[in-house]
């Protein structure tokens, strides 16, 4: 039964403030990346592992902590998942060795990836009046966080170490775990059914993609092509097995049934590729390459992050007028366009050259994000909006995990302008997809019609 809560706004503030969490972490990293190679005598391959691993945890977490969240109860795993988080976060900066940290990011991830779906669980059953607002204010929450996140690790690493960008997370766990004891409703746990939870799926999936990973990221040297076996291998043992089972951890039936669907999907796994590429590729050649300040980075990579919350209701007005199609067009543009001005920038050009490429790119990534997620659900039935919404956020996910995989290749022996321009050229084959699908997608009169 719905119930509503005495203060609603008070349930948001305390859920945002634990839901910001997760892109707060997998964004300021992008900064820390030159400071951690030092510190543990990485290479960038070493290094990308930050960013693959946490993206990596999330992707296997968030479905499985959806479930638990109906078995136990919202809060209890709310609060749960906020003292993962905590332990991570104490943990990570006495890191004793790199594999010592990946743990912790991994840690990190799984708790913040607990978050999100309990707190959308609280928000849409005790808040029966503005509900979309209530959505759209944590929305707020987890875009500007993640706008933010580098400009916020840079001043942290300039004025004390990279581990203060674990230190950080504290103000927003203890805030919001004390107005969590407080405010969040006692939902009734459901029964605990641990079949419900695809282990095995969750394994075949994991081992494919770390499969990829190394094999991609053995590309410069010797090639790992056991790597390559094991990802094929993987991959088609997950698709057959996820095609037999009830519930299972991704709906791979929902990807072959539902062409627009699927197309939607790979434009966002695109998208994300290029952006992410340029998001963690942007503060480590700043930092290694143009020798600009952890602080310094972080204030140019506003340029990126802030147009992106600035165009962002510009796309949104455009789809409640026209629908997605005419804004992802849009975004699919000033990602291309970005991607080959890029091309033109070299180290003797000014900085106010590269910032204004960062423009656009933010501008598209603005466009893209609330497009791509709009199109998704104007192209599946309502009854499948939660088995679509998981894999839109599989798809994100992955795109994280393949442009760390590609920085990894190509930065890691030689950082300098020429290896950008060649990210950019790889990113500019992925935009011409990006900019194809959002044309190949209906119209949303013609989505009516055919619904």
């Amino acid at each position: 039964m719905t119930t509503k809560t005495p203060k609603p706004w008070l349930l948001v503030l305390t859920i945002g403030l634990g839901t910001l969490l997760n892109p707060l972490n997998s964004s300021m990293i992008s900064v820390a990346l030159t400071r951690l190679q030092e510190a543990f005598a990485l290479t960038f391959a070493d290094a990308s592992w930050l960013i693959s691993i946490f993206y990596l945890a999330s992707a296997a977490g968030q479905p499985v902590m959806g479930k638990l969240s109906d078995m136990f109860g919202p809060k209890r795993l709310f609060m749960a998942g906020l003292l993962l988080v905590a332990g991570a976060s104490v943990l990570a900066p006495f890191s004793p060795n790199f594999p010592f940290l990946l743990g912790c990011r991994a840690l990190q991830a799984i708790g913040s990836s607990t978050l999100f779906p309990s707190g959308m669980s609280m928000v849409r059953s005790h808040i029966t009046k503005k509900q979309g607002r209530a959505l759209a204010v944590l929305s707020i929450f987890s875009t500007t966080s993640a706008a933010f996140g580098p400009s916020i690790g840079g001043f942290l690493i300039a004025a004390w170490d990279w581990q203060s960008i674990f230190l950080i997370n504290f103000p927003f766990i203890i805030l919001s775990f004390l107005l969590a004891l407080f405010v969040l409703p006692n939902t009734g746990q459901g029964t605990f059914e641990l079949r419900r939870i695809d282990f095995i799926g969750i394994l075949l999936f994991t081992s494919s993609i770390v499969g990829l990973i190394l094999f991609i990221l053995s590309l410069n040297e010797t090639i790992h092509w056991w790597a390559l076996v094991l990802f094929v291998l993987g991959a088609a043992a997950f698709y057959g097995y996820e095609q037999k089972q009830a519930d299972p951890f991704i709906d791979t039936k929902g990807l072959t049934k539902n062409r627009n669907a699927l197309f939607v999907y790979i434009q966002f796994m695109s998208i994300n590729l290029v952006y992410y590429c340029y998001f963690f590729g942007f503060p480590t050649y700043l930092q290694q390459v143009r020798h600009y300040s952890e602080q310094h980075t972080g204030l140019i990579m506003l340029t990126l992050a802030g147009f992106g919350v600035i165009t962002a209701p510009i796309a949104g007005r455009l789809i409640d007028r026209y629908g997605s199609k005419p804004p992802l067009m849009i975004g699919a543009s000033f990602l291309l366009g970005g991607t080959g001005l890029l091309l033109t920038y070299h180290e003797a050009s000014p900085l106010v050259w590269l910032m204004m490429i960062m423009s656009v790119l933010g501008m598209s990534q603005g466009f893209n994000n609330i497009s791509t997620q709009t199109a998704l659900y104007e192209n599946v039935r309502p009854e499948e909006t939660g088995s679509a919404s998981g894999l839109y956020q599989t798809s994100r996910y992955m795109g994280a995990i393949l442009s760390s995989s590609l920085l990894g290749l190509t930065f890691n022996e030689h950082m300098d302008t020429a290896h950008l321009h060649l990210v950019a050229m790889i990113c500019f084959v992925c935009c011409i997809v990006v900019l194809s699908l959002a044309v190949k997608l209906p119209a949303r009169n013609k989505v009516r019609r055919v619904e």
